[in-house]
């Protein structure tokens, strides 16, 4: 079989398939695995909390069950715990002023989906035990312990954690690299996939150089996934949107006692502090470089040394007036590394406008066409409960 695409979707589907006996030949443009946004982002595993503008709550109940089995799942393909990669600390949401839900109604929707995460049968089972799980708002002092900012009106303390992707990255490299089952093709840009007799036969995959038929192909492609699918004969439903933009990973010489925060709910910023010295910063505005909703979209060229350090000053700056003690991570940074990514969604419009379709994410999931597959991920947390999920389709486990 064909997996396309090398980020924690298609590795994680190739390994169980790989596992399960059969041959996989795994393509991606890149010249490594896990080279792209399955490696470079935050790393946040969605109990739904994020999708506050979602009062049907449709979103979390689709994001919760991929994210209370990340860790598990992971963890058996990579053969290592995650525990001490993943954030201590539960997530802090500081209620930005222009935020496009308000406080009290953004913690009248979080009381909701505290039920659903204490109510479901896997809660023991995420990165921490969410099984008694609930969202408190924070007061005066706490919220002022945090920010002195009068841009930030309101604050909850969340369940939700995140896990280390450049670590999660290279154990997943290193699992691929050594599974006899799984050929890698790297470096092999695909340019379309077609049936060669008939839709329930072989399809044949071209890349640049050549092509070749296989009895199954899966499209786990990020970016490029819809222009592929259209080759295949499966037309792209409307309403979709490519993003591209830049964030800050950082490694300070001593350990940061820095909160682990969202500054929500719009296009504002995240911190991640996963061990103490590894840090994740992103101010949305100044990092996002391209968006477009094509079918496919190239990627910007990278910042010259002006401008990256343009990018690091204002990501630096806005960050410390809502958050102070974020200049403390910069003080100490013995390394600073600007890198990028895709963000794929079923959903257009802008994260600042509240009627926009970008926030929510209930519409993922596979698309078949004989043996040819399509899979859009939803979000990084989501990827090995799918894949899971189709591998067991796949060989008619369920």
């Amino acid at each position: 079989m064909a997996i396309l695409g090398a980020g924690i979707m298609g590795a994680s589907l190739a390994l169980m398939m790989a596992r399960r006996g059969y041959a996989v030949s795994l393509f991606d443009k890149e010249s490594e695995p896990m080279a792209c946004a399955s490696r470079w982002n935050e790393g946040k595993i969605h109990l739904g909390y994020l999708y506050g503008n979602d009062p049907s709550l449709l979103t979390a109940r689709h994001l919760l069950s991929g994210g209370l089995c990340f860790g598990r799942l992971v963890s058996e393909l990579i053969g290592s715990n995650l525990e001490a990669h993943t954030t201590f600390s539960e997530d802090l949401y500081l209620v930005h002023r222009n935020s496009i839900v308000a406080a009290e109604a953004l913690g009248a929707i979080f009381e909701r989906v505290d039920v659903l995460v204490r109510s479901h049968a896997d809660a023991t089972s995420y990165l921490a035990d969410v099984s008694a799980a609930r969202s408190n708002r924070l007061s005066k002092t706490e919220l002022a312990d945090v920010t002195n900012s009068d841009q930030i009106v309101g604050g909850f303390q969340v369940p939700e954690r995140s896990v280390n992707t450049r670590w999660v990255a290279d154990r997943l490299c290193a699992a691929l690299r050594g599974e006899p089952n799984i050929s890698l093709r790297m470096a092999s840009k695909v340019l379309s996939a077609q049936p060669v007799d008939g839709i329930d036969g072989k399809w044949r995959v071209a890349v640049a150089s050549e092509k070749r038929a296989f009895d199954i192909v899966v499209n786990c492609l990020w970016e490029g996934r819809l222009a592929v699918d259209r080759t295949a004969g499966i037309e792209p439903v409307p309403g979709w949107s490519h993003r591209y933009r830049l964030c800050l990973f950082g490694r300070t010489s001593q350990p940061v006692d820095l909160p682990c925060a969202v500054v929500a709910l719009g296009p504002f910023g995240d911190i991640k502090n996963y061990d103490g010295r590894n840090f994740y910063l992103s101010w949305y505005p100044s990092g996002l470089l391209a968006e477009s909703g094509e079918l496919s979209i190239e990627t910007p060229q990278a910042l010259d040394a002006d401008a990256r350090q343009r990018f690091i000053g204002d990501v630096r700056a806005t960050l410390t007036r809502l958050v102070p003690v974020v200049s403390s991570m910069f003080d100490d940074a013995e390394e600073l590394e600007v890198r990028g990514g895709f963000v794929f969604a079923q959903g257009r419009g802008s994260l600042s406008d509240p009627k926009a379709t970008i926030h929510r994410r209930d519409q993922f999931g596979v698309n078949r066409l004989g043996n040819y597959i399509s899979v859009d991920t939803g979000k990084y947390s989501t990827a090995p409960w799918l894949a899971d999920r189709l591998a067991r389709q796949i060989c008619g486990i369920d």
